[in-house]
């Protein structure tokens, strides 16, 4: 029997209840529509990750192959999800990154930013709930990192009920009952 191997996720604030962080991660809360701090936690994790990784290979020589290879693969994966711009293709920007900038390429986020939901909150049930695609393929998890590549292509599901799929479930019962749907109770 073969082992899992775990490793973590996120890690806790060193200090629980330092205000000026809690507030901002409450801001962040908000304005990302995320479920709570873990997630934000988790976010502040893979970018001390990257950025760890930078400043280590910013000590090392200019020249040094190990600096060029690994540098650039962190840039590269950068650019493609659409962190960083292409133009800003170094090191040195990559500690200047912020939280920001990685739930900005939240699936969440971009639907939201596209117009398919009303709100922030609304993106994360559409997703949930499968009524969102990125190209072919429908995604349920509202963390989904959107990469450049795959942003045109984010769109209502073909068998949603809000693309061109039956009807949903409570305007079908209504359908069956006569009442044609002009009927505003709401059923579950």
């Amino acid at each position: 029997m073969s082992h899992i191997v775990y490793s973590k996720t996120y890690t806790t604030p060193r200090r629980p209840f330092e205000k000026e962080r809690l507030d901002n991660e409450l801001k962040l809360i908000g304005e990302f529509g995320l479920r709570n701090k873990r997630e934000v936690w988790r976010v502040k994790y893979t970018l001390a990750k990257i950025r760890k990784a930078a400043r280590e290979l910013l000590t090392l020589d200019d020249k040094d192959p190990r600096r060029l290879f690994e540098g650039n693969a962190i840039l590269r994966r950068l650019v493609r999800i659409g962190v960083l711009d292409e133009n800003r293709m170094k090191l040195d920007y990559v500690l200047g990154l912020k939280t920001e900038d990685f739930l900005e390429r939240r699936l969440q986020t971009q639907v939201f930013k596209l117009g398919l939901a009303k709100s922030i909150h609304h993106a994360r049930v559409l997703i949930r709930q499968k009524h969102i695609r990125v190209r072919k393929q429908v995604v349920n998890i509202p963390s989904y990192i959107v990469r450049l590549d795959a942003q045109k292509h984010i769109d209502i599901a073909i068998n949603s009920a809000y693309g061109s799929g039956r009807e949903g479930r409570v305007k079908r019962k209504r359908l069956r009952a006569g009442a044609g749907g002009d009927n505003d109770e709401d059923e579950d």
